[in-house]
């Protein structure tokens, strides 16, 4: 399943996430827990939660799998801390 939910990050959810400026990459899947970098727009969303729970929807719909996700944010590297 692992390699189902790498495909399918990559080639459904991340393109949309894309379009709105941010970026997504795939880090781990294992025992329901999806563990995903967010880049770009999406490291400094303030809504990053409501794009968490429209994640887990696509997911349940396409792959009937229920899932939690840990996301983490990197900033990009000419940010100031």
């Amino acid at each position: 399943m692992v390699h189902f939910m790498k495909e399918y990050i990559c080639n459904k959810i991340a393109p949309r996430i894309r379009g709105d400026g941010g970026w997504v990459e795939f880090v781990s899947y294992e025992d329901g827990q999806l563990e995903l970098v967010f880049r770009g727009e999406c490291s400094k969303c303030i809504i990053l939660d409501r794009c968490l729970d429209w994640i887990c929807q696509e997911v349940k719909r396409d792959l009937d799998e229920d899932i939690t996700i840990k996301p983490l944010r990197v900033k990009p590297f000419f940010w100031d801390n």
